[in-house]
């Protein structure tokens, strides 16, 4: 059996090489280097998209035909193999009722390997919804899963009506803090000047895609909140793009000292959430928001509303401040009452660097993810 067993992997929603930048793209390619660490040899099984947004039962039924065929092509491929390079183990990242996995289970059954689950959500109101179709394939695969690894836990409740509490694990979000801990070399003068900031005042940053939905509101309620804000001394900076920039930025329209970046790589995003005072972000209907993560490992406090899996990755009074989900007017006095005292925020920023450094780095996740997965595809306990 080889050293690092082949694991093949998937995700459903969005693949790792998706050509659009996300949450979900973040989390599985860092998935994928994380599983590498803890010894496994990965592959990216498919880059088929099951994603129904519309509950159309037409596109399920063809995207269930082609998941099918495509998982008759994996298992001839895999069974062509030297036993020693077949998977030992399946993983699929994200599923639920509007991307389920059509190929991965089909899979497992054939070669008789386990099939594990991280990020699942069941919503069984559904059972007699548009997504009925996708659902089912949903709740068949949750009961087949050796395991199902939980980021967020409010997904668990749901997933717990199908999968034993024995076979459910919780995974604390986590990043690489190495780039986010290093000191940037970039002066906050220089970013001033490149993104036309006034460097006088308090760094507001907030880091999102402005697409419909849930993150055009958070921006809505964001802006609501910088209008209420009674504090004059904030420079607010919106880092993202997407089809709904002229939208949010109309929101903003009238406001003061509100910059508008773009979408940013890493390496431009690091020095500006390392500069920064607060991170500010209502976070409508999150998962979790691994911005919010990135700019503790920055060492900028965190206000963010207390919604889906925010306090996963917000320890309140410990990385951050959590608001009652849209409650604008406390956001805005949260800001203010922050904005008015900025010499507490260096403090603050350590405080929560500290606190994700303790429960979200990624050698955590490393060797969370061997001691659980190691023994399904060795046999060995770790």
């Amino acid at each position: 059996m080889s050293v690092h067993p082949p694991l093949a992997f998937y995700a459903p929603l969005k693949p790792p090489t998706h050509p659009n930048p996300s949450g979900d793209r973040l989390i599985a390619t860092r998935l994928i280097h994380t599983l590498g660490l803890a010894g496994f040899n990965v592959e990216l099984a498919s880059t088929f998209r099951s994603y129904d947004g519309k509950g159309d039962i037409n596109r399920q039924r063809r995207l269930s035909e082609i998941g099918n065929r495509l998982a008759e092509r994996l298992i001839r491929r895999y069974r062509a193999l030297p036993s020693a390079q077949r998977p030992r183990i399946w993983f699929t990242y994200h599923l639920y009722h509007k991307a389920p996995d059509w190929i991965g289970p089909k899979v497992c059954k054939a070669l008789s390997i386990p099939y594990v689950v991280a990020e699942a959500s069941y919503a069984g109101k559904q059972q007699r919804g548009p997504w009925a179709l996708s659902l089912k394939a949903t709740e068949t695969a949750l009961q087949q899963a050796a395991l199902v690894i939980s980021l967020n836990p409010t997904d668990q409740e749901g997933v717990g009506q199908l999968v034993p509490s024995a076979r459910m694990h919780y995974l604390a979000p986590y990043l690489d803090l190495t780039p986010y801990i290093s000191p940037s070399k970039t002066t906050r003068e220089v970013l001033a000047a490149r993104y036309n900031l006034d460097n006088n005042r308090v760094w507001l940053i907030s880091v999102a895609m402005m697409r419909p939905g849930d993150k055009s509101e958070s921006y809505r309620l964001l802006a609501e909140s910088i209008r209420l804000c009674e504090a004059s001394n904030v420079q607010l900076i919106l880092v993202g793009g997407g089809k709904s920039e002229k939208v949010i930025h109309q929101y903003f329209s009238g406001l003061s000292h509100v910059s508008f970046t773009g979408l940013l790589t890493q390496k431009e995003l690091i020095p500006l959430l390392q500069a920064a005072d607060l991170m500010v972000w209502p976070a409508v209907n999150e998962a979790f928001g691994m911005s919010l993560l990135e700019a503790q490992a920055c060492s900028t406090w965190v206000i963010a509303g207390g919604e889906g899996g925010v306090a996963s990755v917000v320890h309140d009074g410990e990385s951050g401040t959590l608001i009652p989900a849209r409650n604008t007017q406390l956001m805005a006095k949260t800001i203010s009452a922050f904005a008015t005292s900025p010499e507490r925020l260096s403090a603050l920023g350590e405080a929560a660097r500290t606190t994700c450094i303790k429960r979200h780095d990624e050698t955590i996740a490393v060797t969370r993810l061997r001691t659980l997965l190691m023994p399904l595809a060795t046999g060995r306990t770790v």
